[in-house]
């Protein structure tokens, strides 16, 4: 049963550019422009319209937009959720600029070990990350760190959480990698460590939507009956200002905005593309996070039940579910 008809999210590429070079991440392969204060403060107030509720700045890295700051403001003057995740080596620069205007900060950290953190991440950032949770929590900020998991990293779990999330009142998103296109992430997570994940789903200060277990154990979306609702919940938006449909990963299209979103988005060409969501071949077996919870949010169904208890408990902990319903 569909619950909410309109997206709820935008995914706001502000470049595709990135100072890492993640081996389980290819954005950072594109050239790719920077958008413009002009056009993110047009499309604002037509995702406004469209009825979304969050923005996620993202990248590549969003701190190399040298007006991420004021992108952040726009977001926070029209009442939207803001969410942005760095790898930490420019948030020392930026901290006191976002002070405050990131609702959900998130900072990457694969590994407690220094070498095996930079070796996933193709880049020295270890330290920043270190430094960037000093900074913020000295301006009274509270960030996340967002770790993805690989059949390999799984017993930092504990490590990080106790040694790094626990003393700093911070918490643990646990991200499940997903492969996309031609990106390989290694050996797929086992059922033994999707069980592990479902241990520390469960613990203080952690998070983790158990449903992306679930959906794990389920094979992924598959096409004949489609959990998948990238395309209704969230509106993708890139750095050279276009719409892409159906998601980012996948995406078969993408159109000119030319100030107009909210026309874009309702235009024959989008909803039609937008009914395929989910079923397109490439959508078969996917577990792309990013898409999948929204996905769950928007329709009740077993992930929506999954999802409920771990949603809340995030929300509680960050603060953010008044904003959920204004």
């Amino acid at each position: 049963m569909r619950l909410v008809h309109h997206p709820v999210l935008c995914n706001y590429y502000v470049t595709y550019r990135c100072n890492a070079t993640c081996s389980f991440c290819d954005i950072w392969e594109k050239p790719s422009p920077y958008v413009t204060l002009e056009s993110v403060t047009q499309n604002l107030q037509h995702l406004k319209k469209l009825g979304v509720k969050v923005i996620d700045f993202t990248g590549g890295e969003p701190l190399l937009h040298r007006q991420i700051d004021q992108l952040v403001s726009l977001a926070k003057q029209h009442n939207f959720i803001t969410t942005l995740t760095t790898n930490g080596l420019l948030y020392p620069k930026y901290a006191e600029k976002l002070k405050g205007k990131v609702d959900m900060l998130h900072f990457s950290l694969d590994s407690a070990d220094k070498e095996e953190h930079d070796r996933l991440r193709g880049v020295k950032c270890f330290d920043f990350v270190m430094e960037s949770i000093r900074i913020a929590r000295n301006l009274g900020e509270r960030p996340d760190i967002l770790f993805t998991v690989f059949e390999h990293n799984t017993d930092q779990i504990e490590v990080i959480w106790r040694d790094i999330c626990l003393p700093n009142k911070l918490v643990l998103i646990l991200n499940p990698v997903f492969e996309y296109n031609a990106v390989q992430t290694g050996t797929k997570l086992s059922t033994q460590t999707l069980q592990k994940l479902s241990y520390w789903a469960k613990q203080k200060n952690i998070y983790l939507n158990e449903a992306f277990i679930s959906l794990r154990q389920d094979g992924g979306n598959h096409t004949d009956k489609p959990v998948c609702r990238a395309g209704s919940s969230t509106i993708v938006i890139s750095p050279d200002n276009k719409l892409v449909v159906p998601c980012y990963h996948l995406g078969t299209e993408a159109f000119n905005i030319e100030n107009d979103l909210y026309t874009l988005y309702h235009s024959a060409p989008v909803q039609k593309l937008i009914t395929m969501e989910g079923r397109l071949p490439a959508c078969e077996g996917c577990t792309i996070n990013c898409y999948m919870q929204p996905s769950f949010a928007v329709e009740m169904n077993k992930y929506w039940w999954k999802a409920l208890p771990s949603t809340w408990k995030y929300t509680i902990t960050k603060g953010t579910w008044k904003q959920l319903f204004t």
